[in-house]
């Protein structure tokens, strides 16, 4: 008999042998994907974390960037005047015509815009294809190259409708044809109104020396 058998066992339970038995604890395989699973999501919060560090710091930095860049194209564009592409009333000039059987509007509506600035071409009784036509308040009408003409004048009767006609080459020559709606052009405060908000939001031509655009 083994020392390692205790007192009064024997047969089946006999041990044999010169050493005690070494009992393993079994490994929990579940315990282990756990923590692997856990390792692996605190790595990933770590660097989910350090990319939001770099977002915010870099979104901070580039924001301050952007501001300081739009203040100097905001200074510049000041600096540089009145925008190219709006010219200003006195170089617009106006036709007035009457297409109503109301007489006087034409003469009347010319002296108006004389006053606010606007030049003032031919006034009189409105061609054939328009007399007695207009229905609406007006017509503002002028060639391709009058977009920014044509704006300016609908500062001042913000009603109207606006036509271009392809044949007029004309950049600062426009139309006004009056409509059997018309009753005045808008109040002076609210056509000056308009026409400042016109030229803050119309783009400023570059300036000479001025390489890199806004």
């Amino acid at each position: 008999m083994s020392m390692l058998t205790p007192p009064g066992m024997g047969g089946k339970y006999r041990i044999t042998g010169n050493q005690y038995p070494r009992m393993r604890r079994p490994r929990n395989n579940r315990r282990i994907v756990l923590s692997a699973v856990a390792a692996v999501a605190v790595v990933g919060l770590i660097g989910w974390g350090t990319v939001q560090l770099i977002h915010v710091f870099g979104g901070r930095f580039g924001s301050s960037h952007t501001t300081a860049s739009a203040s100097h194209c905001a200074v510049g564009s000041k600096a540089g005047g009145a925008p190219a592409s709006v010219p200003k009333p006195a170089a617009v000039t106006v036709n007035v015509y009457n297409a109503t059987s109301r007489g006087g509007l034409a003469k009347t509506t010319a002296d108006e815009l004389k006053k606010r600035g606007f030049a003032v071409g031919k006034v009189g009784n409105a061609p054939a294809a328009y007399d007695k036509k207009v229905k609406g308040t007006a017509i503002l009408l002028g060639g391709p190259p009058a977009q920014g003409a044509l704006k300016v004048l609908g500062t001042q009767l913000a009603a109207a409708d606006v036509k271009t006609d392809p044949s007029r080459t004309g950049a600062a020559d426009v139309d006004l044809i009056i409509g059997d709606g018309f009753a005045a052009l808008d109040p002076q405060k609210n056509a000056d109104q308009a026409l400042a908000a016109l030229t803050q939001a119309a783009p400023t031509a570059s300036s000479p020396g001025h390489a890199k655009a806004c």
